[in-house]
């Protein structure tokens, strides 16, 4: 089964390079010899260079050139570019490449009205020419961010162009939302035009925000520097920095962010990547984690945040790490899942952990989570064998939870402020195609969103009365 990843607009790319480093540093821990083997197929090609590298993947023996499954789309050459000189120019080719000059300037108009429609035909093609080269296309994977324009407007034209063109193959989308003191003033107006898009075309959203990313950050550089996690945590931890990669250039201040946002993707690909006694799929998460095909936004949260010294960890450290993913500092996104209600929830373990560790927790954290009454079972676990480099283990936890309406709540606020002064509309209108009514249709489509979330919090506790679910045609 194979992943297909997009990484769309600055932030996307920028997230996306760091997880191909990441990915590559993991494949290279466990294979040694340097075989292409089935783990290395499942995101990567294994092509021979001779034949200009539209030859047909080799798939006995050594490696001879690896090349990323994905397509990277921007409109301002300058990330792409960074990446083609940097230490991954060798994992990407022309091919595999879609930039402009001139960018979106913050406008989602811009990136999905304009340049959707104009670099529609060369997306698809070279779309189904990657899609060509996997034996087993499970999932596209879309890395955006919601506050500018490319990643907004152009991602989410990707995930329609998607629907389209692959109706059957199922779409996860990493999507960071602007903070409310974010520098660009038209963020609202992008996000929330993004969120139609993914309300309607999306089958599951991991929604990150970049104010709880900053909080991870700052609390783990406080606890190195007062010294209060003594010397068991590497001073460069892999999880914030990118000490060990082959990148030597200045640190910039969101490459500890990106690389927090590319572990989150480590850990929900590991499985299609590796071994394991319980492996999960990630067309598993969207089946058992969205039972309404319009709350598909998964809240996630990740642990161990720093890398130990010292992996030997005592086994309460396992226990510990369970109860910590249910802690608000280790989720990517600022909300209350403990006193909402959850839909269903899924762990994704790696490393040395045994299937029994898996219940024990469960069973001990149950009692202090509200579940819907006709899904108190509501859990998907998954085990994957190998950890991440400089880790034991490791656990991600998504939760699809009610807890995410406040997010939204906000959003919408800070859209009708902007929104009823007519602020900045002219930049939009003035795009073709783009009609005042997209404005009204995003926030009426965000509006009912919160709805059903309202619908689903008043059931908490008390008899049920549930959204239309997925009908099924027998």
């Amino acid at each position: 089964p194979v992943s297909l990843p997009f990484a769309v607009g600055q932030c996307g790319n920028q997230v996306g390079c760091r997880f191909w480093d990441l990915a590559l540093r993991e494949h290279a821990a466990v294979n040694k010899k340097g075989i292409y083997d089935e783990s290395l197929s499942s995101f990567f090609r294994n092509i021979d260079t001779r034949s200009g590298g539209d030859g047909p993947d080799i798939y006995k023996g050594k490696i001879c050139s690896l090349k990323a499954r994905a397509l990277l789309i921007d409109m301002e050459e300058g990330v792409v570019n960074e990446i083609l000189q940097g230490p991954l120019r060798d994992v990407f080719d022309s091919k595999q490449l879609i930039t402009d000059v001139s960018g979106s300037g913050n406008n989602w108009a811009v990136g999905h009205k304009l340049y959707g429609y104009q670099y529609r035909e060369n997306i698809v093609e070279k779309l189904r020419k990657t899609a060509e080269h996997c034996d087993c296309l499970q999932c596209f994977f879309i890395i955006h961010s919601m506050g500018g324009g490319t990643g907004s407007g152009l991602g989410t034209f990707v995930l329609n162009l998607l629907e389209d063109e692959f109706p059957e193959v199922y779409r996860f989308v990493t999507s960071v939302y602007p903070s409310g003191e974010d520098d660009v003033i038209t963020s609202p107006y992008n996000s929330v035009l993004a969120m139609k898009e993914l309300n309607e075309h999306a089958d599951c959203v991991l929604p990150i925000e970049n104010e709880s990313l900053f909080d991870i950050v700052n609390k783990i550089h406080q606890m190195i520097d007062s010294g209060k996690l003594g010397s068991t945590v590497k001073q460069n931890s892999l999880v914030t920095s990118s000490a060990g990669s082959t990148k030597t250039v200045q640190e910039k201040p969101f490459d500890a962010m990106n690389n927090i946002v590319a572990n989150l993707l480590l850990n929900l690909t590991s499985s299609a990547r590796f071994e394991g006694s319980l492996n999960m799929d990630l067309n598993e998460i969207s089946m058992n984690l969205v039972p309404f095909p319009r709350l598909h936004y998964l809240v996630s949260s990740l642990t161990p945040l720093y890398t130990l010294a010292d992996v030997n960890v005592p086994s309460r450290r396992l226990d510990q790490m369970f109860s910590d993913a249910f802690s608000r500092d280790h989720q990517l996104i600022q909300a209350d899942p403990k006193h909402s209600l959850y839909l269903a929830c899924a762990l994704l373990v790696r490393g040395n952990v045994q299937v029994s560790d898996l219940r024990r927790n469960i069973e001990r954290l149950k009692p202090s989570l509200h579940f819907v009454s006709w899904n108190q079972e509501g859990w998907k676990t998954g085990l994957c064998s190998v950890p991440p480099v400089g880790h034991s283990h490791s656990l991600l936890a998504l939760a699809n939870n009610t807890c995410v309406k406040p997010t939204f709540i906000e959003l919408k606020d800070r859209f009708m402020k902007l929104y009823k002064k007519k602020a900045h509309l002219h930049h939009y209108l003035h795009i073709d195609g783009m009609e005042q009514s997209c404005f009204s249709e995003a926030i009426s489509s965000l509006s009912d969103l919160i709805e059903e979330y309202n619908e689903l919090d008043a059931t908490k506790g008390g008899p049920r009365t549930d959204p239309s679910r997925l009908k099924i045609a027998v």
